[in-house]
C-alpha cells in the first residue's frame, strides 16, 4: 500500500527485504489525504535504505568571502550553505560526500530535491481545495533527515533542506552565529521543532518538551516567537536524534516520526478493520429508535449514513441519528449542534462517530471505545490519552491539543469521553 518508488530502495542481499528506516506520518489525516495520495504528496512516506548513498557531511569553510566568490563556490557541483553576514561578508561551508549517510529532504517544494512534499494542514478539512486559500507557512526546503545506513540505523534532523543547486542559504535577516568551536550554524525563519516522548511511543508516553533544532543539528529551547532574531538557550544534553514518536513541527504541518521497530509493534490496517467488525457484530443499538448501528467501512470516511453511529459528547451515550430532543431553536440554528441526550438530559454537542483509520497514531492495539472531542474520531482509551496531553504548535505561538486524525482543537474537559454502546434487547 505504501511502496516506495523501486529506484529508491535498497535491500539486504539475502532476504532481498527492503531496509526501512521508519515513516513520517502527518498529523491531521485519517489514513489518506483528503484527494488521495499522489506521488511525493501524501499522508504518510516510508524512508527505505537508499542502493547508493546520498549522505553529506561539512568539510571546507570559506570565510571573510565576497558576494562573487560565494557565488562562485556555491556553483560548484556540490553541496553548500552560505550563511550571509552582511553585505560585503558571507561564509560559505562546503558539503562533501558522506558514504554512510542517506539523506531525506521534506518541504513545501514540489522540485527534485523533495522527497517528501507537505503543504500546510487545516484543520478538519475535507478536501484539498480547503487548504489552498491558505498562504503557507511552511519552508520550501524545511529539514533533511540523516540516516546511518548500519545499524541501529539512527535518524538526525537538521533545519533546512538543499534546494536545486544543492545550497542552502541564510540570508542576512536569518538567526545565525558562529560556534564556540568556529563553525557558523543558524535557524530558519519558522523554525523547526522536535518534541520527544519520554518512555517511547506506546502507553506510559508522557509528552517531552519542545526544542527547536538549527541548521546543523544543535538542540535550542525555544525563541521568543517563532520567527524572532534572538535564538533560544543551546541545550547540550540533548540531541538531535529522532526516537519512535518524535514529532517535527514546520510551522504549518506537524509529522510524527515511527521507527521501523516501533511500527512492528503499532496495529496493522487488518487489526482496526477486525476491531470494527468485532463492534458491529456486538450489534449496538440507537436506545430511541432501536434500530442497530454499524460503523462504515474504513474507505467510507466523509458522508454518513443511516446506520451511522453518533454521540453525544456532554455525556458519551452512542445514539443513531434521530430528531429526539431536536428543539425548535436548535433546529433554526440558534444553539448550533446543541442537542440534550434523551438517556440523561445532559446537554452538548451531537456529532457523527468516525473510526480512526491511521493505525500509526496508536499507542497500542486495544478496541475503539473512546471518542475524541469535538470531532467524533474513535480510538483507543490509551490513544486518546496520549494525544490528549500533547501540546501541538498551533500559529506563530500557541500551543494546543489537538486530534491526529483531523487536526482540530480538543474541547471539553479533557478533550476525549469513554463511549456507552446500548446493547441489542434480545
Amino acid at each position: 500500500m505504501y511502496s516506495p518508488e523501486q529506484e529508491n530502495i535498497s535491500t539486504t542481499s539475502s532476504t532481498k527485504v527492503p531496509v526501512k528506516y521508519g515513516e513520517l506520518i502527518v498529523l491531521g489525516y485519517n489514513g489518506s489525504l483528503p484527494n488521495g495520495d499522489r506521488g511525493r504528496r501524501k499522508s504518510r512516506f516510508a524512508l527505505y535504505k537508499r542502493p547508493k548513498a546520498n549522505g553529506v557531511k561539512p568539510s571546507t569553510v570559506h570565510v571573510a568571502c565576497s558576494p562573487q566568490a560565494a557565488k562562485a563556490i556555491s556553483n560548484k557541483d556540490q553541496h553548500s550553505i552560505s550563511y550571509t553576514l552582511s553585505r560585503a561578508q558571507t561564509v560559505v561551508v562546503e558539503y562533501t560526500h558522506d558514504s554512510n549517510t542517506d539523506m531525506f529532504q521534506i518541504g513545501r517544494s514540489t522540485e527534485s530535491p523533495i522527497d517528501f512534499v507537505v503543504t500546510d494542514t487545516v484543520a478538519g478539512s475535507q478536501s484539498n481545495s480547503d487548504t489552498q486559500s491558505v498562504q503557507s507557512t511552511i519552508s520550501r526546503f524545511a529539514c533533511r533527515i540523516m540516516c546511518q545506513r548500519t545499524p541501529p540505523y539512527t535518524a538526525r534532523i537538521y533545519a533546512a533542506g538543499f534546494d536545486s543547486s544543492k545550497n542552502i542559504f541564510l540570508g542576512e535577516k536569518a538567526a545565525k552565529w558562529k560556534t564556540s568551536d568556529g563553525q557558523m550554524d543558524g535557524l530558519t525563519t519558522n523554525g523547526v521543532l522536535v518534541m520527544h516522548p519520554r518512555n517511547g511511543f506506546m502507553q506510559d508516553s508522557k509528552p517531552g518538551v519542545w526544542r527547536e533544532i538549527s541548521v546543523c543539528g544543535n538542540v535550542f529551547t525555544l525563541r521568543e516567537t517563532r520567527s524572532a532574531q534572538q535564538r533560544g538557550k543551546m541545550v547540550e544534553t540533548e540531541s538531535q536524534e529522532l526516537v519512535d514518536g518524535s514529532l517535527i513541527d514546520l510551522c504549518g504541518a506537524t509529522l510524527l516520526w515511527r521507527t521501523a521497530e516501533g511500527l512492528s509493534r503499532t496495529p496493522t490496517l487488518k487489526h482496526l478493520e477486525a476491531l470494527r467488525q468485532e463492534i458491529n457484530a456486538a450489534r449496538p443499538q440507537c436506545p430511541v429508535g432501536f434500530n442497530t448501528l454499524a460503523f462504515p467501512s474504513m474507505r467510507r470516511k466523509d458522508t454518513p449514513d443511516e446506520k451511522q453511529p453518533w454521540v453525544y459528547l456532554q455525556c458519551g451515550h452512542v445514539h443513531g441519528y434521530h430528531n429526539w430532543g431536536n428543539h425548535r431553536e436548535e433546529r433554526e440554528g440558534r444553539e448550533g449542534r446543541l442537542r440534550e441526550c434523551p438517556m440523561c438530559r445532559a446537554k452538548g454537542p451531537y456529532v457523527p462517530l468516525w473510526l480512526g483509520c491511521e493505525a500509526g497514531f496508536y499507542v497500542d492495539a486495544a478496541p475503539p471505545t473512546h471518542t475524541f472531542s469535538p470531532c467524533g474520531h474513535v480510538c483507543s482509551e490509551k490513544t486518546a490519552t496520549f494525544w490528549s496531553q500533547i501540546p501541538l504548535p498551533h500559529g506563530t505561538h500557541t500551543f494546543h491539543a489537538a486530534c491526529p486524525f483531523c487536526a482540530q482543537q480538543l474541547s471539553g474537559e479533557q478533550g476525549y469521553i469513554r463511549l456507552i454502546f446500548q446493547g441489542p434487547l434480545d
